[in-house]
C-alpha cells in the first residue's frame, strides 16, 4: 500500500494532478471522498435491489473488497469496487428458472473464482494476452448487450422521478466544472448534490408531496421528496440480517431483500453467469488503461493484479451473501474531473459510505 506524502503544502492548484501515492490535506482529502460516496453509492446500492440481495451487505462488503483491492495492486491503481450492473440480466434468468438469492451468489462466486484466476494467468503472461484472446470487437459487444440489458432499469427506476431537480442539478455540475477554477471545480459534484437535497426540501415545503415511482414501495405513489424517517428508526449500529432462505418467496416484498446467507451451487446457473467474466475483464482492463492514460503512468504490470483482486473481491462479497463487485465508470469520471488520483481519498469513501449506509 502507498503511503501517502502531502502534495505539494497540501493544496490543490489549477491543473495540477495529486498522483496515487500523495494526498492533499485531510479536510479536502475527505470532502473529495465524500464526492466519490455521491458518484458511487447510488449505483452499490440500488444493483443488489435488483437482483433480490441486501444493500446494505452490498454497501460494506463493497468497502472490504476495495480495501483487498488497494492492498493487492500496491495502492498503484484508485479504483472503487462496487457491485457490478452486469449480474442482473444473469440473476432475472436465474430466478425465472426457479433459483433462489442463494443461487444467484453462489453462481456468481464462481465467476469470481474464474475472474481470479484470469487475473493470475494475466499477471504472469503479461498483459499483451488480453488483446490476443479479448479483442475488442468481442469486450466491447459484450458491454453494449449488458447495457441494452440496463435499460429498462433507466426507464423504471431512475427516469420517473423528479426530472426537473435532476435537470437543474445537472445544470449546477456543469456551471461549477466550467465556471469556477481551483478546489470548488473539483468538488462540483458534491457541491451539486447538496444543491439539489436543498431544492427538493424546499419543493416539499412549497408545493407538497410529488406523486412518481417509489423505489421502496415499488409503484407510482404520492410522497415527498426528502424523507428521513426510515433514519429516524433505524439504529445507530447494526449488521444485516442473516436470512433464512427457506421462507424466501419471489417477488414478496417483505422476504425478497435478504442479508448475510451461504451461497448454493447449480451447475446451469453458474454456465449461464460464466460469460459475464468477459464483461468484468473488459471493465478491469479499461479502467487500468484509462487510469494510466490519466496519471501519465505505465500500469499495464497491475493489469493481472487488478484483475485478480476484483476477482477475489467477488468472492468474499459474495460468500457473505452479497452481490460481486466490479470497478466503476463513475469512478473515473470523478478522477478526470477532479485530477486527483490519491488512494487515500478511497479509505476516506469507505469509512463515508459505511457512516452513510448505518
Amino acid at each position: 500500500m502507498a503511503l501517502w506524502k502531502l502534495h505539494g503544502n497540501g493544496n490543490l492548484e489549477p491543473g495540477a494532478v495529486v498522483a496515487p501515492d500523495e494526498r492533499l490535506s485531510w479536510g479536502k482529502t475527505v470532502g473529495l471522498g465524500a464526492q466519490h460516496v455521491v458518484a458511487m453509492f447510488g449505483a452499490t446500492f440500488v444493483f443488489p435491489l435488483l437482483m433480490g440481495l441486501n444493500p446494505q451487505l452490498a454497501v460494506m462488503m463493497s468497502g472490504i473488497a476495495t480495501l483487498v483491492f488497494l492492498v493487492v495492486v500496491q495502492g498503484r491503481v484508485p479504483s472503487y469496487l462496487g457491485s457490478s450492473a452486469s449480474f442482473v440480466g444473469v440473476a432475472a434468468a436465474i430466478y425465472g428458472a426457479g433459483g433462489n438469492p442463494a443461487s444467484v451468489t453462489g453462481a456468481m462466486l464462481w465467476v469470481g473464482v474464474l475472474l481470479f484466476m484470469v487475473g493470475l494467468i494475466i499477471h504472469f503472461m503479461g498483459s499483451g494476452v488480453v488483446h490476443k484472446v479479448l479483442p475488442p470487437v468481442v469486450t466491447g459487444a459484450v458491454v453494449m448487450l449488458i447495457g441494452f440489458n440496463l435499460a429498462p432499469v433507466v426507464a423504471n427506476v431512475y427516469w420517473p422521478q423528479d426530472q426537473w431537480v435532476a435537470l437543474v442539478v445537472m445544470l449546477v455540475v456543469v456551471a461549477l466544472s466550467v465556471g469556477f477554477k481551483g478546489f470548488i471545480s473539483r468538488i462540483a459534484i458534491f457541491l451539486s448534490l447538496i444543491v439539489g437535497y436543498v431544492l427538493s426540501w424546499l419543493l416539499d415545503l412549497v408545493t407538497g408531496p410529488i406523486t412518481s415511482y417509489s423505489a421502496a414501495a415499488g409503484k407510482v405513489t404520492e410522497h415527498v421528496r426528502v424523507d428521513w424517517a426510515g433514519v429516524a428508526s433505524a439504529p445507530w449500529f447494526g449488521l444485516p440480517p442473516v436470512t433464512d432462505l427457506s421462507t424466501w418467496k419471489l417477488g414478496a416484498a417483505t422476504t425478497n431483500v435478504v442479508g448475510f446467507h451461504l451461497p448454493s451451487f447449480n451447475l446451469a446457473f453458474v454456465l449461464v453467469s460464466l460469460p459475464v467474466v468477459i464483461a468484468l475483464i473488459a471493465e478491469n482492463t479499461g479502467h487500468v488503461k484509462a487510469v494510466a492514460e490519466m496519471t501519465k503512468e505505465p500500469l499495464d504490470a497491475y493489469m493481472g493484479r487488478a484483475i485478480a483482486a476484483d476477482g477475489a473481491g467477488s468472492m468474499i462479497a459474495t460468500m457473505a451473501g452479497a452481490g460481486p463487485t466490479t470497478t466503476y465508470a463513475e469512478n473515473i469520471g470523478v478522477m478526470a474531473a477532479t485530477k486527483v488520483y490519491s488512494t487515500l481519498a478511497y479509505v476516506c469513501l469507505l469509512y463515508t459510505s459505511d457512516a452513510a449506509d448505518e
